[in-house]
């Protein structure tokens, strides 16, 4: 009898239900794919259909709340987690002008409709009018699919969400305090203060947490995933006690973060794997079991309520992305997409109704017509956020650039078990997403009897490699190579699989006084025309705050100039950190001009250097976490210097703590002008 009575609907026994749970993930979306209807969608749908006004089969007990709660902050973590802060930045008076217009339009033109049509009470007309203004960012793991979130349309609709709901949220926290008699200039004072602490503890105080716990605890990526997952906890529960609600803590925790994780780490992989196959799917099953269609059958009154609900809060919205549109000069295509991803109601809206109906503001009526709304306009914003969002796709993929010149292909050679992590780490930094290329890490062993041995636990060591980048969702291919020397084989390696990029790791000794770094390195340098990064990391990379990047004159006259400003580009935009361009104010004009014409946008600085021997004056203007990038020059090229041989010494004698790179161009060691030119001195200001 206990038996069936587990099996009897609704399921309570804990395996059925998160079996059930799972088998609805996996099954709704493959099923409305086939029918063209967003996976979202039939998640939605699936709830509807299994929750208590369905076939009941599964209640909307705590442990679904509890789930479907994590799910929302997810969503609204990765929204603040995956923003590109240099644009959110450069937008963020875009972003206050549509938060005030999808707050002012809804809420204004709802107010007059409930008022002056639906006769109802001033309060309860305010209170349901605020529930149009706010919306959940239920479509951004679609944008996110896509490739569109760093578009500039779903950067100010990121913004303009926390602007609303926290209006939103205000204007219940000023409706509630009026029913009950408590608003005075105390609860103003008081609310204004919670906020700034808790504002400030979030966006100062964790970063300076997590950049300790990165550091110190850099090779434990399960600790780093169950740390992030605490603070955006921890700035939730903060945004409670502030008085607001805890989806703006854990939006403002992905701000905190943003530039800690990098967008191609292991740890961000975990964060959206988790996210997007987990929590998220659980929380837009709790949002379907909420739903009761029944109510559309209830008698005309509550239906004519429904519908005014639904109309008002759709139109208005669109209202709210047009205006933003006409405003910004945007494209039809942003403006539905502002649309889409803005006409959701369900987290705060249902924050909003609840808080009215236990106050007894709300009637039985608007309760149902809410719930009405939560499904129709999940569904709208659903399908209009992935209509739109392909087109948008589409569009800015013919926008990239022209992709029929040499593809990145990134090879490093590894030596030192010890660095495979963090040379694996930078090439993906590195490596340019619109290419599909792999990443080839190289074991060399020396051709004679210990060869085939040594090649064996040279393959097992890579192994990690394999391993490790598979963790960042990118593709590897594990080359081995013997050959009489380890340069040949690198050179060789280079060779047969047509390289563009070579990633070494560098233990910083000079080992003689005739040879930069020693005989296999100095060996490349001599017989290729690839670009080459020595690198020595010695701090976390998504630590680092500040890059250093030491230009030497005429080096925007090299062939490769383009390609390593690209990777520049790319290890600032990863690691969200500044960039300092230090050289002579030619060149640095130059690279300021490049930058400003090229995405993506990148947090740049330009101080002039008259000297190599600044470099060591400059010691003590750094932190721990600034990254030292010196772009160098192979001998008989354009921006070549004799100084230059001093640099990698100086940085191994000098910057011991901070990570650094020394970066040899893509050149043609061929082209030698005549020593006019190439006599070019650091110390001349007639060349400046």
């Amino acid at each position: 009898m206990k038996l069936l009575l587990k099996l009897t609907p609704p399921f309570e026994d804990p395996v059925i239900v998160f079996g059930m749970v799972l088998l609805i993930i996996l099954v709704a979306p493959i099923i409305l794919n086939r029918l063209k209807i967003p996976g979202i969608v039939g998640i939605i749908l699936a709830g509807v259909i299994v929750g208590p006004n369905g076939f009941n089969l599964l209640e909307r007990d705590a442990s679904i709340v509890l789930l479907g709660t994590v799910g929302l902050l997810y969503i609204m973590f990765l929204a603040g987690l995956e923003i590109d802060m240099i644009d959110f930045k450069k937008n963020k008076n875009r972003s206050l002008v549509f938060g005030a217009l999808t707050f002012l339009i809804p809420i204004t033109t709802g107010t007059l409709v409930f008022y002056f049509i639906l006769d109802y009470e001033i309060l309860p007309a305010i209170l349901l009018s605020s529930m149009f203004s706010s919306h959940t960012l239920i479509a951004y793991p679609i944008a996110s699919k896509l490739g569109i979130s760093k578009n500039e349309a779903v950067t100010i609709t990121i913004g303009g969400t926390i602007i609303t709901d926290t209006a939103v949220l205000l204007v219940l926290a000023v409706v509630a305090g009026s029913s009950k008699g408590n608003l005075d200039y105390f609860y103003w004072i008081k609310l204004a203060f919670s906020l700034s602490i808790f504002a400030s503890i979030v966006m100062f105080v964790f970063p300076y947490i997590a950049r300790w716990f990165f550091r110190h605890i850099e090779g434990e990526k399960g600790a780093q995933f169950i740390f992030v997952l605490a603070m955006v906890f921890a700035a939730a529960f903060l945004a409670e006690l502030a008085g607001v609600e805890a989806i703006i803590g854990a939006f403002l925790a992905g701000l905190a973060l943003n530039t800690l994780i990098p967008h191609t780490s292991a740890l961000m992989n975990r964060i959206e794997f988790v996210g997007n196959n987990i929590f998220i799917p659980f929380f837009l099953i709790s949002v379907g079991m909420i739903v009761d269609l029944s109510v559309l059958f209830r008698g005309p009154e509550a239906l004519i309520i429904a519908g005014t609900i639904v109309v008002v809060a759709v139109v208005t919205k669109f209202l709210a992305a047009w205006a933003t549109q006409r405003i910004f000069n945007y494209t039809r295509t942003q403006r539905n997409l502002i649309f889409g991803l803005s006409s959701a109601h369900a987290a705060a809206t249902l924050a909003v109704i609840l808080v009215g109906f236990n106050l007894g503001i709300i009637n039985e009526d608007a309760l149902n017509g809410t719930i009405v709304l939560i499904l129709v306009t999940c569904l709208v914003s659903s399908f209009v956020t992935e209509k739109t969002g392909k087109k948008l796709a589409i569009i800015e993929s013919r926008k990239k650039p022209n992709l029929s010149e040499k593809p990145d292909r990134i090879l490093v050679p590894i030596a030192n078990p010890q660095n495979i992590e963090k040379l694996i780490d930078l090439s993906v930094m590195l490596k340019n997403p619109e290419y599909h290329e792999p990443i080839y890490p190289l074991a060399v062993v020396i051709d004679n009897e210990h060869a085939e041995e040594e090649i064996f636990k040279k393959n097992k060591m890579l192994q990690e490699a394999i391993t490790h980048a598979s963790a960042t969702d990118n593709d590897v291919q594990l080359v081995s190579k013997i050959d009489i020397n380890v340069a040949s084989g690198i050179l060789r390696a280079i060779k047969e699989l047509m390289i563009t990029e070579v990633i070494l790791g560098w233990n910083a000794k000079i080992t003689t006084r005739d040879r930069i770094f020693g005989t296999v390195l100095d060996n490349l340098l001599d017989n290729t025309e690839q670009m080459i990064l020595v690198s020595k990391i010695v701090q976390p990379l998504n630590t680092t705050q500040r890059i250093i990047v030491i230009v030497p004159l005429n080096t925007e006259l090299e062939r490769g100039y383009l390609r390593w400003l690209r990777s520049v580009q790319k290890l600032s935009v990863q690691l969200g950190a500044k960039i300092i361009f230090r050289g002579r104010r030619r060149t640095l004009n130059k690279i300021r001009q490049t930058l400003s014409n090229t995405k993506p946008a990148v947090e740049a600085q330009f101080e002039p250097l008259t000297d190599f021997k600044e470099l060591e004056e400059m010691r003590t203007q750094l932190q721990i976490d600034d990254m030292i990038v010196v772009i160098s020059a192979r001998e008989g090229t354009i921006s070549y210097n004799s100084r230059m041989d001093q640099v990698p010494r100086l940085l191994s004698r000098n910057y011991k703590d901070n990570s650094f790179i020394i970066l040899y161009p893509e050149q043609n060691p061929m082209q030698y002008l005549d020593n006019s030119y190439t006599s070019i001195s650091y110390g001349s200001e007639a060349n400046r």
